[in-house]
């Protein structure tokens, strides 16, 4: 027996475990370490991946169970989230849709989305470099970081003068249109960089390394209210460098 190649399915098996307890605890109102999950289970995802190149422990077995743990974590637990947001915004709304609950249910097109999207992507072969379509990580990470922001720090976004970002997370019909909007993105046509490097040159990567750049300068500057800015900047270097993909 090769233990080596059961090492990026068990850390698979962590991201799948994290994206469970976030479910978990979404239900149970704690967003914010529903949230904290999430982000725990995309470092594992990124990780099983790095495993499997290092290693040379490819497996259909592990390619399957990666999407479905990308289901639960990045599908299932933000749409929970978005799902219990909009819960607590519509009680004694003010329109017909608020008052019968409807708006909530949207927050579903994510996890509907989402294994749309994986399984595009599992029979997409020109998505071994980059991306179609934006990926359920990305989504998942910008949602799981509304509820952080509102619970842990909202006064960053005091300080910078965008206190309307807060306004607006808080609003039940833009995070539904939110939900809406990256729920259309995870299954369009758009081109978007990954992260994989096929060598070190500047000039196949220097889109790659502005963004590595954008992401640090933004996180020691932000800490967590970075990840929607850093989102954008993803979104932004991708349409900036469509010819390059």
């Amino acid at each position: 027996m090769n233990i080596r190649q059961y090492i990026p399915n068990t850390i698979t098996t962590l991201n799948l475990v994290c994206g469970l307890v976030s479910v978990t605890l979404a239900m149970e109102h704690n967003l914010t370490g529903a949230a904290l999950l999430i982000l725990l289970a995309a470092v594992f995802d990124y990780l099983d991946g790095t495993a499997a190149r290092l290693l040379k422990a490819y497996s259909e077995l592990g390619k399957q169970l990666d999407s479905l743990a990308d289901l639960v974590s990045f599908g299932v637990a933000p749409g929970i989230i978005i799902f219990q947001l909009l819960s607590v915004h519509c009680e004694g709304g003010c329109n017909i849709l608020e008052r019968m609950h409807i708006i909530p249910y949207l927050a579903l097109l994510i996890p509907v989305c989402s294994a749309l999207r994986l399984a595009k992507f599992n029979i997409d072969t020109n998505q071994e470099i980059n991306f179609t379509g934006l990926p359920t990580p990305a989504s998942a990470i910008f949602f799981a970081s509304i509820p952080l922001i509102l619970n842990l720090q909202p006064h960053i976004f005091t300080l910078i003068r965008l206190e309307f970002l807060l306004t607006l997370f808080a609003n039940p019909r833009a995070l539904a249109i939110l939900a809406v909007f990256f729920s259309y993105l995870m299954v369009s046509d758009i081109r978007l960089f990954s992260m994989k490097l096929k060598s070190t040159g500047w000039k196949e990567n220097n889109f790659r390394y502005i963004f590595l750049a954008f992401i640090a300068v933004m996180i020691i500057l932000f800490s967590l209210s970075a990840i929607p800015f850093i989102l954008i900047g993803y979104l932004l270097l991708s349409m900036i460098f469509q010819k390059q993909l």
